[in-house]
């Protein structure tokens, strides 16, 4: 799953320094910002009868089409954006700003291949752990480099975690220093075999741009 980083780098929507969206306030053939005497509830450059502002924590069309754009070509600036979007300048960076403070969008880091790096076997370990334990071993397992992800579930153990190595040997490295701590009690392990379906999210901003 892609990490989620705060920092927007140089070029991307948000940095003072991006090479395409700054020193400019819009653009020709850009939509204006809806003036304030406007009807509420439509944005600017969408149509009619889509929901801005609204109380909820739904994103509308225009946030779902900012999110794809920013999705396929991370690297765009915020005026470029605009351009591709047909909205204000000012509309995209405000969207920007509401999506990232209420989480929707993490950040604008790389999405970076565990394989890529050496790391090819991909495997999910399920955790027992004793009880009182849980602040003890998420730090544990915090410190393990290969441990991706953390979750704590319910059904027959506490957490499961995304775990990778170099091969099925160093596998068994990677296990050992999982478990090797006294608040774990009991462990079980699967190696991901193929991933047909790569973590993604635009389907479900789609979906939810459409609701």
């Amino acid at each position: 799953m892609p990490p989620a980083h705060a920092a927007s780098s140089p070029g991307t929507p948000g940095s003072s320094n991006s090479t395409t969206g700054h020193g400019h306030s819009g653009a020709t053939g850009v939509a204006p910002e809806v003036p304030s005497g406007s009807a509420p509830g439509t944005a600017a450059g969408a149509a009619p009868g889509v929901a801005v502002g609204s109380t909820n924590d739904a994103i509308d069309a225009l946030d779902g089409r900012l999110i794809r754009l920013l999705a396929e070509e991370p690297r765009i600036g915020v005026l470029e954006c605009s351009r591709r979007l047909q909205v204000a300048r000012g509309t995209v960076q405000a969207r920007l700003d509401r999506l990232q403070a209420r989480g929707v969008i993490g950040g604008f880091g790389p999405e970076v291949d565990p394989a890529a790096l050496g790391y090819p076997v991909t495997a999910f370990a399920t955790l027992e752990i004793s009880q009182g334990q849980g602040a003890d071993v998420r730090a544990h397992l915090a410190a393990v480099p290969e441990v991706l992800e953390l979750h704590t579930i319910t059904g027959h153990g506490d957490m499961m975690v995304r775990i990778v190595a170099r091969s099925n040997a160093d596998l068994q490295r990677v296990i050992d220093r999982v478990v090797g701590f006294d608040g774990i009690v009991r462990s079980s392990t699967a190696i991901a075999l193929e991933n047909p379906v790569p973590y993604r999210i635009l389907p479900l901003v789609d979906q939810a741009a459409a609701e």
